[in-house]
């Protein structure tokens, strides 16, 4: 599968090239120069994140070094986009997320920073975390435990506390928060089931969950726990009859 959507992204990126020749010398060296995906996704990412205290050149090598020392890494890079294609409608190709949309970009990044957290590796962590979030728009605390197989979508103004946890198939829109409720220590972020949709400029606070298929509608405040496939709505959120 990852051989096929890598050959894919490649054929894609010599049609862009033929549409806008005058991109071929940044679709080339991004991309078709690259070996794999992870190589790519790693090459298109120090583009965007090189600042005074590292260059693209060393970010690149440090990305994909993660991304090759981190087991599983590779298959959630490719889970990811995935489900970006499958489930926004805007995206008809597999090379559009990893060139141009900063929520997928804002999640390879948070891959990469979580790795690093799991081996004790905090501050590069943290410095990955404030890049991506200066660049992206997008706030994931390198802790958070998120499956391979989820979209966030625009990215802009998405928030995702330390202790928050997602499992797979889950699409998150922009404005979205998953948020502690300022006093709390310890386990104090929500967990998201499977499926789960919450649409923009939602708040979701404390340690409650989400439950599987379930569903918050765009703009609502939730503070208590959700039931599997429901639908929840409002400021605090209600269900939906």
């Amino acid at each position: 599968m990852k051989k096929d959507i890598w050959s894919t992204i490649k054929d894609e990126v010599i049609l862009r090239i033929e549409a806008e020749p005058s991109l071929e010398p940044y679709l080339n060296q991004l991309v078709l120069s690259q070996d794999s995906l992870m190589s790519a996704v790693a090459s298109i990412l120090s583009s965007k994140l090189n600042s005074d205290a590292l260059s693209s050149k060393d970010i690149k090598k440090f990305i994909t070094d993660v991304y090759k020392n981190c087991d599983g890494l590779d298959d959630a890079l490719v889970k990811d986009l995935i489900y970006f294609k499958d489930n926004d409608p805007a995206c008809n190709y597999f090379s559009t997320p990893i060139l141009f949309y900063k929520g997928y970009q804002g999640l390879a990044t948070y891959r990469a920073a979580n790795c690093l957290w799991n081996n004790d590796r905090h501050t590069m962590a943290l410095f990955l975390q404030n890049r991506a979030s200066e660049v992206f728009g997008v706030d994931i605390h390198p802790a958070a435990k998120i499956k391979g197989g989820v979209m966030i979508d625009h990215a802009t103004g998405v928030v995702i506390g330390e202790t928050s946890v997602i499992d797979e198939n889950v699409s998150i829109y922009q404005g979205v928060t998953l948020g502690g409720r300022g006093k709390e220590e310890g386990d104090r972020h929500p967990k998201i089931k499977s499926g789960v949709s919450i649409y923009a400029s939602s708040t979701i606070l404390g340690n409650i969950t989400l439950g599987k298929n379930s569903t918050v509608a765009a703009g609502s405040l939730v503070l208590k726990d959700v039931d599997k496939n429901t639908t929840v709505a409002g400021i605090p959120a209600k269900l939906l009859k």
